[in-house]
């Protein structure tokens, strides 16, 4: 998907470029700090988890899960607030369209980083639980799910609507 697409007139709206970058930008920060919330709690969580007595127990592939946990919720971060910290380097220059479509790319790539994230955490806490085979399976089911409602879903709503014939 183009960043520039929301860039297209539309005939539901009355707004000029500058307003609908503007409307873009306050859409995209709202979306930011929902985002920034979940990544904070879940690294904060995953942060702890060393320091646990039983941390030491744990199966090795799920020490290699770890990391790769904690390096993900760390690029998601980074994700994330590169639209905020871009902000800060491009205020007053007249580059909102930049911004916008830095962000709206960040945004996405942070989201695709989180829901990583969120799999091998499943993966991490059932296979502690459970035991590795079960806690691959819910990783592999919870990336799904992911792919499903956050993409799958929202791409066949929008072609559904692209095959009605207008009224």
């Amino acid at each position: 998907m183009d960043p520039d697409e929301d860039e297209a007139p539309s005939p539901e709206r009355n707004e000029t470029p500058a307003e609908r970058l503007d409307r873009n930008w306050a859409e995209l920060l709202q979306e930011l700090r929902v985002t920034q919330t979940g990544i904070q709690l879940l690294s904060g969580f995953l942060l702890i988890l060393p320091f646990q007595t039983r941390f030491g127990d744990i199966d090795p592939a799920l020490v290699g899960v770890f990391l790769a946990a904690v390096l993900l919720a760390v690029l998601s971060t980074a994700l994330v607030l590169a639209p905020v910290t871009a902000h800060r380097l491009l205020f007053r220059r007249h580059e909102k369209d930049v911004l916008v479509n830095l962000g709206t790319v960040m945004a996405k790539a942070g989201l695709a980083c989180l829901a990583l994230t969120v799999g091998l955490v499943a993966t991490l806490v059932v296979g502690v639980v459970v035991g590795l085979v079960a806690g691959i399976v819910t990783g592999g089911v919870s990336l799904l799910v992911f792919a499903v409602l956050w993409v799958v879903l929202p791409l066949a709503l929008v072609h559904r609507r692209e095959r009605r014939p207008y009224a």
